[in-house]
């Protein structure tokens, strides 16, 4: 069924992104009406994403009825012409596949605008009109124009523009294997997974090459942005609440970009009253692993995701304990539960270590965990609280911490510790 969003307006907004305001379908109470919420329930390989951009009401209504009947996609209904041609860029980083344009309001501007749509990106661009004029079509096809529409509009017609819309679609690249899955999760509350997994998550992005996402999923009380000092407006749960219509270009609404470069999914504000079900997480997870080359889950101590793709489909799980009595303890409960059969993998994570004030010998951690820790780091409540005072990213400075978890990524993502540099010295015969 296709999916619209009702009449608005063009407006810039107030980071400079083209969005529309007026009455929206919204996904739920809880979102904002600047959220673009075009997106269909289920997206075929056919669908198209549409913008109708027409100042008279009657006749964008006539057309949204017409683009109703097709059931090809998703579209948005918008009435103005974006204020000016410098506005164009905007409205097009929202990739529509196909705009839709009123000529008769105002045909000069009207084919100017036609003409710049063009020049910016693949979208097929149709004209609509109440009169067929010849001369008229001839300078919309010049402009770039792919179809001139006559009202009243007849479903064929419409139907069949849609169709040759489709095939000249640009082929999509080929979706990704997965992205690496790397879950944190805490023996107990308190053992510093939203420190580690923000850090390793920042650590991660320094790698330009790959695209890095932080999920909060410590719900609801769960503070990742709140370490890397991000304002979010949209939250896990908005993502969770519409999986129905949750894909790669809704998911990408919801995020905020930290200043190092990773996208971050935040934990609501407020307390939600909300249960997201397995089957929700698991949709979230496997939008984000189709997109991101990194997806670092902030799970807090959350026993009630082990059922989820979180531990099902993990390459790798970091369990964030501290050497005292009852974290190990947890801990130990916890890997002889979930972790004996080989999947998903496990390394563990002491955090705050500090050998020469623990009161308790490697060897004996190393029985209460059955096994060695995969790393040791190292204690250093000052920086972690000034990390916490300042959401300056403990990776971002040269310390013991930042520099075990940069070797955490490395590892995490198959690369190699960096070749230590040569001392510089007197060279007799340099």
């Amino acid at each position: 069924m296709i999916n619209t969003t009702k009449s608005s307006r063009f407006e810039v907004g107030e980071q400079g992104k083209l969005h529309a305001s007026g009455s929206t379908n919204s996904v739920n109470s809880d979102f904002s009406s600047n959220l673009d919420t075009q997106y269909p329930d289920s997206f075929g390989s056919d669908a198209l994403s549409i913008a109708l951009i027409g100042p008279d009401e009657e006749r964008r209504r006539a057309a949204a009825i017409a683009l109703a009947g097709c059931q090809a996609g998703s579209f948005r209904e918008f009435s103005s012409y974006p204020p000016s041609l410098d506005d164009v860029p905007r409205l097009m980083e929202h990739q529509y596949d196909v705009v839709i344009i009123d000529l008769d309001p105002n045909p000069e501007y009207a084919l100017e605008l036609v003409e710049s749509i063009c020049a910016k990106g693949p979208a097929t661009v149709m004209i609509y009109s109440a009169k067929a004029d010849p001369d008229l079509l001839v300078r919309c096809m010049r402009a770039g124009a792919r179809e001139f529409l006559t009202l009243p509009f007849s479903h064929s017609t419409m139907a069949e523009a849609l169709v040759r819309a489709a095939a000249r679609r640009p082929a999509r690249p080929a979706k990704k294997s997965g992205g690496r899955l790397l879950v944190f999760f805490g023996a107990k509350g308190g053992s510093g997974v939203t420190t580690v997994a923000c850090n390793i998550a920042v650590a991660l992005a320094q790698e330009k090459s790959e695209t890095t996402l932080l999920i909060d999923l410590d719900l609801p009380l769960g503070d990742a942005a709140l370490n890397l000092g991000i304002a979010a407006e949209y939250s896990t749960i908005n993502a969770l609440q519409n999986t129905a219509r949750l894909d790669a270009s809704f998911l990408s609404k919801l995020l905020t970009k930290h200043s190092s470069g990773v996208f971050v999914l935040a934990a609501p504000g407020k307390f939600p009253g909300y249960e997201a079900t397995d089957e929700a997480i698991d949709r979230l997870i496997s939008v984000a692993r189709a997109e991101f080359d990194n997806i670092v889950v902030d799970a807090g101590s959350r026993l009630d995701l082990t059922n989820t793709a979180l531990f099902k489909e993990a390459t790798t799980v970091y369990l964030v304990t501290q050497a005292g009595i009852p974290e190990l303890r947890n801990s130990n409960r916890l890997i002889n539960q979930y972790f004996t059969g080989g999947r998903p993998k496990l390394e563990i994570v002491i955090n705050r270590y500090e050998p020469r004030s623990l009161g308790m010998a490697d060897e004996h951690i190393t029985k209460a965990l059955t096994r060695p820790a995969n790393w040791k780091i190292p204690n250093d409540y000052a920086a972690v609280r000034r990390m916490q005072n300042t959401a300056t990213p403990l990776v971002l400075e040269d310390s013991p911490i930042s520099r075990l978890i940069h070797e955490m990524a490395r590892s995490a993502n198959g690369k190699s510790a960096p070749e230590p540099k040569k001392k510089k010295g007197f060279n007799l015969f340099g």
